[in-house]
């Protein structure tokens, strides 16, 4: 129980100091629509299609998200979805869209983050080890402001999930 103590308030620690960081060295003049300058996409995830499945999963999962785009080739992004094991899930991380995987409107990225709803085993944490690390390939299609995102999640051994292939569409704000 101590360790768990020491650590959520080396973590707390490191927050405070990072938020403090940032309040001293961001302009007093930077606007919160400022952020999102390259781009504000809304997503909606639409479903999934599992590669080889060993049992059934959902494959209608309606959800929404965001991606704030702070730079041409960096986005910010976060969201809701009900997942392929009937669950909530939250995810948050960043995406690398770089410039040299880009042709007209097909982009090749690359996601990295955090997603809760599936069991994680030793890679977890959380209640339950249910929230845990993603890195998961996209190819991107974006004409003026509609899209959509094809995400290749790699398998979840612990939760029994299989190589999988979602679909979310977008509109640009």
């Amino acid at each position: 129980m101590r360790s768990r103590l020491a650590r959520f308030c080396a973590l707390r620690a490191r927050w405070i100091l990072l938020a403090a960081f940032a309040t001293t060295t961001v302009p007093s003049t930077a606007r919160a629509g400022d952020w999102c300058g390259n781009g504000l996409w809304v997503d909606a995830m639409i479903g999934s299609h599992h590669i080889h499945p060993d049992k059934d999963f959902e494959e209608f999962n309606p959800g929404i998200g965001v991606e704030c785009w702070i730079a041409p080739q960096w986005a910010l992004t976060a969201g809701y979805f009900r997942n392929s094991l009937s669950k909530p899930s939250l995810y948050g991380g960043g995406v690398w869209a770089p410039e040299f995987a880009h042709w007209g409107i097909v982009r090749l990225a690359a996601m990295g983050g955090l997603i809760s709803g599936y069991n994680y085993g030793g890679w977890g944490f959380g209640h339950d080890h249910t929230i845990g690390p993603v890195i998961a390939p996209l190819i991107m299609f974006d004409y003026r402001r509609v899209g959509a995102n094809i995400i290749l999640i790699p398998p979840i051994p612990s939760s029994d999930l299989p190589f999988t292939i979602a679909l979310q569409v977008k509109v640009k704000f």
